[in-house]
């Protein structure tokens, strides 16, 4: 019998999906499902989008340009002037998702063996893109007692070799919540302007910041114009993950020459999801303002339930919509799976996404999960209950 690829073998599991079937024979057996696990946003795609796939008038559904409608990359950037960012039309490729455009970073920038540093715990996917490309990723640690800030300079410094290409940051966080200040962002342009490496940055949540602190993009540094490569897409942005659109931005023209290759291997992105992607930047800010409000209130419902359960640690997000909660257990995927398979409180239940699989380093973020608060206030009141009577339970199994 033929074998499958080492590289096949270590694809890692998603640990936002990978318990989708314990929760699915939970619903079977009656139980209501509250989904912590996933970052779905519930708010209302904008209706121009919507609309605007509904009257599209095509009689033949085409490929588009290989970079994407030139409409769209016009349009976009100026989206990005009107936020002061230098970009232009050309500096921009259309991608299907945003996994898509950090596949088409790494490949861009990096050969087999070549070295990536992230700053963990990262966006689980990270570890799946760079096992696809060959790449090895070397994780720097932060931590849950400053928040998940930035981990000191030396820290990154001592782990570049002739064979590190790139650093690799989550800006707002995912799964943290982390927003890295002016300060952390100036530390990383020193940083890989003296090692002379790409700072990629994975911009995908840059609308939702609270409580007064400023997103900084890699795209707004002048210094890092031949370092700096953004990631962006209009999943969480319009409520829109279902579209699978996102870009590769760099004003790097080797970087993007590269890129554009890539994209032409795959052909085009989806027609109909750029028609949506493009009609969406008509959408008006009272919309943004409206959802940035609804988030933090729901942040704030959320995080508050949870610091009054005893034996759980959270800090306060100050971007996107997840936090990294420290539970009072062993291994929380044996608690995530646990939750679904044997315990209820009044027929319902929740579905968390256990942290370990937002590391690389081995044995680490055993006892974390990470939550998305995207779901309505009263639901996650409801979720933080279950999680408290839960854990009272709980801590009489696991011993």
């Amino acid at each position: 019998m033929p074998h499958i690829s080492q590289k096949g073998q270590r694809m890692p599991e998603s640990p936002i999906r990978k318990l989708v079937p314990y929760a699915e024979a939970a619903k079977q057996k009656g139980h209501h499902v509250y989904h912590l696990n996933i970052g779905q946003p519930d708010i209302k795609t904008p209706e121009v989008a919507l609309q605007a796939v509904k009257n599209a008038e095509i009689e033949v559904l085409e490929y588009s340009h290989s970079a994407g409608f030139e409409s769209y990359r016009k349009k976009l950037a100026k989206y990005y002037q009107k936020h002061k960012l230098d970009v232009d039309f050309s500096d921009i490729i259309i991608t299907t998702g945003g996994s898509e455009a950090l596949s088409f970073a790494l490949g861009s920038v990096m050969d087999a063996e070549d070295e990536i540093i992230i700053p963990e715990p990262f966006y689980a996917n990270y570890n799946g893109f760079a096992i696809a490309n060959g790449v090895n990723i070397v994780s720097v640690m932060s931590s849950i007692d400053n928040g998940f800030a930035l981990p000191p300079i030396a820290e990154f410094e001592k782990w570049i070799t002739p064979k590190t290409k790139a650093i690799l940051i989550c800006n707002p966080g995912n799964p943290t919540g982390y927003l890295y200040s002016e300060e952390e962002m100036k530390q990383l342009t020193d940083l890989v302007l003296k090692h002379d490496l790409f700072l990629i940055a994975d911009e995908v949540y840059r609308e939702f910041a609270y409580d007064g602190f400023k997103h900084i993009s890699v795209m707004s540094i002048p210094a890092l114009e031949n370092h700096a490569i953004m990631v962006d897409s209009v999943s969480k942005r319009y409520s829109m993950c279902g579209a699978r659109i996102g870009c590769i931005v760099s004003k790097n023209k080797e970087v993007m020459n590269a890129a554009m290759k890539f994209a032409q291997a795959r052909l085009s992105p989806p027609t109909f999801a750029q028609i949506a992607s493009e009609a969406a930047l008509d959408t008006p800010n009272s919309y943004f303002e409206e959802v940035i409000t609804e988030y933090k209130e729901r942040r704030d419902v959320f995080i508050e339930a949870l610091q009054q359960i005893e034996g759980v640690k959270v800090t306060i997000p100050h971007g996107s919509f997840y936090c990294v909660a420290k539970f009072p257990v062993k291994n929380a995927d044996n608690f995530a799976k646990w939750l679904l398979e044997e315990f209820d409180f009044n027929g319902e239940t929740v579905m968390i996404a256990p942290a370990a699989g937002f590391y690389s380093s081995p044995n680490v973020g055993l006892d974390e999960a990470r939550m998305a608060y995207v779901l309505k206030k009263e639901d996650l009141i409801s979720s933080a209950k279950i999680l408290k009577e839960a854990l009272k339970v709980y801590k009489n199994i696991e011993k």
